[in-house]
């Protein structure tokens, strides 16, 4: 259900992660809309309602998963149109299911697919028939739209494992299988005994690349205002208006803050003001008071890269300190922009990207990788 659909809520500056999926709401007429789904257990149906009072408009009728023939339909701002002969997939107990279901991937937890998994290997590891019941109960507890995908083989669908959990003799949930054959049963399982190696031989392939994700805790570099430098600024000497002066094109600027601001406006008289602004604060309110230059929306994150280069070069003691945030992800906040800033999740990070970046090359320089 999650597939490509990726959405959130804002929290108290947190997001929520979620995804969303079609349904109708009766409401007069019926209307085709989105019901969003999030990892804390809330679904959005015109409302945001917990997991048991969405169960209740299932049940209901309010969340529709019944379309009477001749009932009027809608989707807003869109069309309306009666329906003819409608038919629905869904029941009350499988869309409920199905939501459920995704919470638990939301959240990185086994939902019930997992969770019969997990029961199908307690069997083959001991194969009473206590082990084997437990997997057929987890088995059926997979919403029946769900069960064909529940091994991730779209040739052989679900039926090696309604065959191992109905066991010799006995039936699938398909009433018009017949019992299952020991000869059947056999292959079954051949099949998870060959699932398993695979499984086995793909846990132990290591990326060739590295890990996909940060293995550091992520690092935020909050708002400080330090005008003077100190002997052990720590994280403080990686924001861009700390400060540590830098020479670009022969021109010693208090910091990064203040060279960026310089290089954004034309007028040589302002830039000069900008340089000599008593903070990086008060270097902004100049360069805001200017106009910036034609097209500096294209170039700026190129300018920042060259500058935060030039710091990090011109100061080796500022290099180490963000050399030893490892590989965490750098959460940068600026108040005055949501394109630099992260912001509680609300920005782009750009400046934080940037400072990863420039790490990077500082390692690859370090390992005595040659520079390209």
């Amino acid at each position: 259900m999650i597939g490509r659909r990726i959405t959130y809520r804002t929290v108290d500056g947190v997001r929520i992660p979620g995804t969303w999926r079609p349904a109708f709401i009766h409401n007069g007429r019926y209307f085709l809309t989105e019901l969003f789904i999030y990892a804390d257990g809330l679904i959005d149906c015109w409302g945001l309602v917990t997991v048991e009072e969405f169960e209740e408009k299932v049940r209901t009728g309010r969340v529709a998963t019944t379309l009477p023939d001749g009932a009027q339909a809608a989707v807003h701002g869109v069309a309306r149109w009666k329906f003819s002969e409608p038919q629905s997939r869904l029941t009350p107990e499988l869309l409920v299911a199905e939501v459920r279901d995704t919470i638990d991937r939301l959240n990185d937890r086994p939902d019930s697919t997992g969770r019969c998994l997990a029961a199908v290997d307690a069997f083959l590891a001991d194969r009473t028939e206590e082990n084997r019941a437990a997997a057929r109960t987890a088995f059926l507890a997979v919403p029946a739209s769900k069960r064909r995908y529940a091994l991730g083989d779209m040739d052989a669908k679900d039926g090696p494992l309604r065959i191992l959990v109905a066991g010799p003799g006995g039936r699938t949930y398909r009433p018009t299988e017949p019992p299952v054959s020991q000869e059947a049963y056999d292959r079954a399982l051949t099949y998870f005994e060959e699932r398993a190696r695979l499984r086995e031989e793909h846990t132990a392939l290591v990326s060739a690349d590295g890990p996909p994700a940060p293995y550091a805790p992520a690092v935020r570099l909050g708002h400080a205002y330090q005008n003077e430098p100190v002997a052990d600024p720590g994280h403080l000497g990686l924001r861009n208006d700390y400060p540590a002066p830098i020479t670009v094109g022969g021109v010693v600027h208090p910091s990064v803050a203040h060279a960026y601001w310089a290089l954004s406006v034309t007028q040589p008289e302002v830039r000069s003001a900008i340089t000599a602004a008593d903070t990086a604060s008060a270097a902004r309110k100049l360069a805001a008071g200017t106009d910036r230059r034609e097209g500096w929306e294209h170039v700026r994150a190129a300018v920042m890269t060259g500058l935060l280069r030039a710091k990090y070069d011109q100061h080796p003691e500022l290099a180490e300190i963000l050399l030893a945030t490892d590989d965490a992800t750098l959460a940068y906040d600026d108040m005055d922009s949501a394109f630099w800033g992260d912001n509680a999740g609300r920005g782009r990070n750009w400046t934080g990207r940037l400072l990863e970046l420039v790490r990077s090359e500082l390692h690859m320089r370090r390992n005595g990788i040659p520079g390209l």
